[in-house]
């Protein structure tokens, strides 16, 4: 009983101390922010991505962002550099054999005022996925794919997020 009662004296202070840091969430409307990030998402123009894996990765996006439909007359335009792939076999075996592959995407982004033409953010992103390699070749690219899916939507969340914390701090 003793234990706890000191563990309770050690902790109470910390979670006191805690709640005047100045932490505040990112999302929903509170006294420091009178417009949550997420409506600020609604006024994102998100520009097209080449390719395939570009194509999932808008939509992803389009999804998160666009809660009650595309904007009309949108506010910033979000583009993205040509995705960038690169595949690494690991985990080799004794006969030459990769038991394991690596995905890796990196892309970059950048969010311009539509009205200025400034641009406000730039950022690089990378996601990073493995996988294993099987003896049955559709396996294989079965569980590639589901890597590749897997990093898009890592690189989706990352641009929601660091969108989030710009538009929390301006």
């Amino acid at each position: 009983m003793k234990k706890n009662k000191r563990l309770c004296l050690l902790v109470m202070p910390f979670l006191l101390f805690m709640t005047a840091c100045g932490f505040h969430p990112i999302y929903g409307v509170n006294k420091y922010t009178p417009v949550g990030a997420e409506t600020k998402f609604e006024n994102i123009y998100i520009a097209s991505i080449d390719d395939r894996e570009g194509q999932f990765l808008r939509n992803e996006l389009i999804d998160r962002f666009y809660r009650s439909g595309r904007p009309t007359d949108p506010q910033y335009t979000l583009s993205f550099s040509e995705l960038s792939e690169s595949i690494k076999e690991l985990g080799i075996t004794v006969d030459a054999d990769a038991t394991r592959g690596q995905l890796k995407i990196s892309t970059h982004f950048t969010l311009t005022d539509n009205q200025t033409g400034e641009i406000l953010l730039e950022r690089s992103l990378r996601s990073i996925a493995t996988y294993n390699i099987l003896a049955s070749e559709f396996t294989n690219r079965v569980s590639e794919e589901s890597a590749r899916e897997n990093v898009l939507r890592d690189l989706g969340r990352q641009t929601e997020q660091q969108l989030a914390l710009y538009f929390k701090r301006h």
